[in-house]
């Protein structure tokens, strides 16, 4: 039976698929953004296959897996110091949460235009802030719960992968520069999105849904959090996007930080 070839106790293996690069890495224009954003050069898309089936209830052992296994540790990189370095010492535990990921359009983002957040133009709509001098009602309502348009979109969407994203390319790195129009960034995080996940149609009702599943991941050491970095924080973030059909894991990656400023 199915069940018993995908116990719990199971393990998976491994193999680097190093061609398989998304297109948004590709991207000059896209490239551009995130130099912009402080973002490049420390954002990254590493993709792998893996034989044998999986469900969502194994996330943890799946994982555990990936991270432990020789193709993996050979040739996945973390960044550590501005440089681009491998796992030093075996994996002993993982993190893994779920991440709602349901979204198959753009229309969560509809809203922004009729509550105050943006102008007709796109252009966003500029607010006081006590500390930060140049700040909008977007970064108000990414950050501020108190903020009147924190609710625009709500605590179930909010969840999602593709708001997550939106938000992290909103936040950027170290020395963001940030857009004074919303469109570079719903571009940016429909382009991503588009790469980073699967989706199928239904034949009969042609309906489109998404098929990849999407974990926070993060591993341990016997010295403590070795990945996505050793030092937590907000836009260091590590997310296992699997394709459960296909049987392809991307770890798409940031450690933030300052960005490369060339091309």
């Amino acid at each position: 039976m199915a069940g018993e070839n995908c116990s719990f106790e199971q393990t998976f293996s491994f193999n680097h698929l190093p061609s398989k690069t998304p297109s948004f890495l590709l991207d000059g224009d896209i490239l551009k953004l995130l130099m912009k954003w402080s973002m490049l050069g420390r954002i990254s898309a590493q993709s792998y296959s893996f034989d044998q089936c999986f469900y969502p209830y194994n996330s943890e052992t799946f994982v555990l897996s990936f991270f432990r296994d020789p193709n993996v540790v050979s040739t996945l990189r973390r960044m550590e110091a501005g440089a681009w370095v491998p796992l030093d010492r075996p994996v002993v535990s993982v993190d893994v949460e779920p991440v709602q990921c349901t979204q198959v359009s753009m229309e969560m983002f509809d809203a922004f235009y009729s509550c105050g957040i943006l102008r007709p133009s796109g252009h966003l709509v500029k607010c006081f802030h006590d500390v930060y001098p140049d700040y909008d009602e977007l970064k108000q309502m990414l950050h501020e719960e108190d903020s009147q348009h924190y609710h625009v979109v709500g605590k179930v969407e909010r969840g999602e992968f593709l708001f997550l994203l939106f938000k992290h390319l909103c936040v950027g790195g170290e020395l963001c520069q940030y857009e004074d129009n919303i469109d570079p960034y719903i571009n940016t995080t429909k382009q991503i999105y588009k790469d980073l996940i699967s989706v199928q149609k239904d034949p009969e009702t042609k309906k489109i849904s998404v098929v990849s599943k999407v974990l926070k991941v993060c591993a341990y050491d016997d010295c403590g959090r070795c990945y996505p970095q050793r030092r937590e924080e907000g836009q260091t973030f590590a997310f296992a996007i699997v394709d459960p059909f296909k049987r392809h894991v991307t770890l798409f990656y940031h450690c933030y930080g300052v960005g490369k400023m060339c091309m």
